[in-house]
């Protein structure tokens, strides 16, 4: 059985917003497992516990670059937020995604070795990395990126943590308005058909769990229990409810939400073809320091050593 520790439970009422005792009960289930433990308290406490996407703990700027047809959206992370406001770093930020675009090198090492000279440090972009790294002392890197050619495009970026390339034909103005609307929204797929199955599993998996606890408490309760063919029905009309908030296509525009986004499209005359959405520090795990503990455990080390 893995130790529950108190910045464990923190962790996880920071992602969900659940009550201390549900987070640590759900983690002692769980034997730890920090993903399982949060599936755990969305099946017990719905969707308030669901809010882990929109808490991201890593530090860094999302920066894009278009130019025509082509252009590119990029990640760039650093250890703290003090650091991802420094000038310097959001320069390297922004050439990097200026170099994406130009020459859409295969992965970080290749991007890496584009030629690149700032604050005296050169000739790749790696050595400024490396250099802007020894005079700010923090470490950054190049965590993702996406090249994009051959079509109209459309960008947003909500200040320097979320950012969007929205592919299409059409009217520049609505495929901007998409744009933004995936930086508040989210969404995973273009249309229901395209969301992940992986996703949709996870999704009718919680929704059986949550109805199978529902039964166990009316049964304890004495209350009538739901017919499995109604249970049924409850599940998948869950799935779906799920699959039209996570498309773009059918969820409600944030600029007037009486039509969906598709119906918005239609109107415009404009096709999206495809986005991409970056959030900053999105699926990185971040080690969260307790500065009280730290300084009491060193007070305790010199207290032994006298």
């Amino acid at each position: 059985m893995a130790a529950i520790t108190a910045s464990m439970v923190a962790e996880l009422r920071g992602k969900t917003d659940a009550p201390m005792m549900e987070c640590k009960k759900a983690l002692t289930e769980a034997d730890g497992d920090m993903a399982k433990a949060e599936e755990l308290l969305r099946v017990k406490l719905g969707t308030k516990a669901g809010k882990a996407a929109s808490r991201v703990t890593a530090e860094g700027v999302v920066a894009s670059f278009i130019d025509g047809s082509t252009g590119a959206l990029i990640e760039v992370n650093s250890e703290t937020d003090f650091v991802s406001k420094n000038d310097s770093f959001i320069a390297l930020a922004k050439a990097a995604a200026e170099l994406v675009a130009k020459h859409n090198p295969a992965n970080v090492e290749a991007l890496g070795a584009l030629p690149y000279a700032q604050d005296g440090f050169g000739p790749t972009l790696e050595d400024v990395r490396k250099g802007l790294i020894g005079k700010i002392g923090e470490n950054m890197s190049f965590r993702r990126f996406k090249q994009f050619s051959g079509g109209k495009l459309a960008s947003y970026l909500h200040g320097t943590r979320i950012g969007v390339v929205v592919e299409f034909d059409g009217d520049e103005v609505a495929a901007k308005d998409v744009a933004m609307h995936i930086a508040a929204m989210k969404p995973v797929a273009l249309a229901s058909s395209d969301v992940p199955a992986e996703l949709i599993e996870k999704e009718r998996s919680v929704a059986a769990a949550k109805a199978a606890e529902d039964k166990a408490k009316a049964l304890a309760e004495g209350k009538p229990v739901q017919s499995d063919e109604i249970v049924a029905k409850r599940i998948e009309g869950g799935v779906q409810k799920f699959l039209k908030e996570v498309s773009l296509f059918n969820q409600a525009f944030v600029k007037n939400d009486k039509q969906t986004v598709e119906q918005m499209l239609k109107a415009a005359g404009t096709t999206v073809k495809g986005f991409t959405l970056y959030v900053v520090g999105e699926g990185i795990e971040k080690k969260q320091d307790d500065f009280a503990a730290e300084v009491a455990a060193q007070v305790a080390a010199a207290k032994g050593a006298a």
